[in-house]
């Protein structure tokens, strides 16, 4: 439920039985939705439950992954469900940042790994227990671009950016861009500092993005089978503050760095 990643056996969720994964799988992306989602839900507001862009599209993500993944590795299991099942649960614990595995999808294709960074960096739904960039954000960068577009190509265009039916503040929007580009920033300066550790370039990456969005397990030597015992000490510092600032959020932890503003000199009458 906390989506909290560690099992209690050295293999994870491998050792249970298909039964207890697919509980497991089903509420893993059950506590990756926002929880305002269930307030509406007990409040008898099924439509507004139900019309949320940020939940829709949660779940249209994870549901892509996983088919896609599916069909790349077929070949690798005895059954397209048994393909399935292993893509369902993967992305379901990366995506809600749990960190849980059945199998090592280290050994699967290149798409297969690429499609699993992706989700792992997308994250879940805001207001939930999991981490990640998080849904929301990424509907309103993706708003925020077309609406751009559509402003150059007609300059005297007004238009806003809404989220079910509600208008999202120019605050809002502009913090969200912010943000972005400040997770940018962090990404790269880990990545520059981690490379100097002469580990290959997908553990690398991979180490970033699992500790920055606390995921859990990455690709390479930090994958569901490996850890970060290969990086050398001041990497492992990277990678501590990289999972504070996933979790606090970058902007709270930050601000334990401003000044506040009462040091600020008073305006004088």
């Amino acid at each position: 439920a906390g989506t909290g990643g560690f099992g209690i056996v050295n293999s994870s969720i491998a050792d249970y039985s298909l039964y207890t994964q697919i509980v497991i799988g089903v509420f893993m992306t059950l506590f990756g939705i926002n929880f305002n989602f269930y307030f509406l839900l007990f409040c008898g507001k099924l439509k507004s439950a139900f019309r949320n862009v940020e939940v829709k599209s949660y779940l249209g993500i994870m549901g892509t992954a996983i088919i896609l993944i599916a069909i790349n590795i077929r070949h690798m299991f005895g059954s397209f469900f048994e393909a399935l099942h292993q893509s369902a649960f993967q992305v379901s614990s990366v995506m809600t940042t749990t960190g849980f595995a059945t199998t090592d999808f280290d050994k699967w294709p290149e798409f297969s790994r690429t499609v699993m960074l992706i989700v792992m960096c997308v994250g879940a739904c805001a207001g939930s227990t999991g981490g990640g960039f998080k849904v929301s954000r990424i509907i309103i960068l993706a708003k925020s671009a077309k609406r751009e577009l559509k402003r150059l190509a007609h300059p005297r265009s007004v238009s806003v950016i809404t989220m079910d039916g509600k208008r999202v503040s120019d605050e809002v929007v502009t913090g969200t861009n912010v943000f972005f580009f400040i997770y940018v920033v962090i990404f790269v300066v880990s990545l520059l500092i981690v490379s100097t550790d002469k580990q290959d370039m997908v553990t690398n990456i991979s180490g970033v993005i699992a500790t920055l969005n606390n995921i859990g397990p990455g690709l390479g030597k930090v994958g569901p089978t490996g850890n970060f015992s290969v990086f050398s000490w001041y990497s492992k510092v990277v990678f501590i503050l990289d999972m504070l600032l996933g979790r606090l959020e970058i902007f709270p932890f930050l601000m334990l760095f401003v000044p506040t503003l009462s040091g600020h000199k008073k305006v004088r009458r």
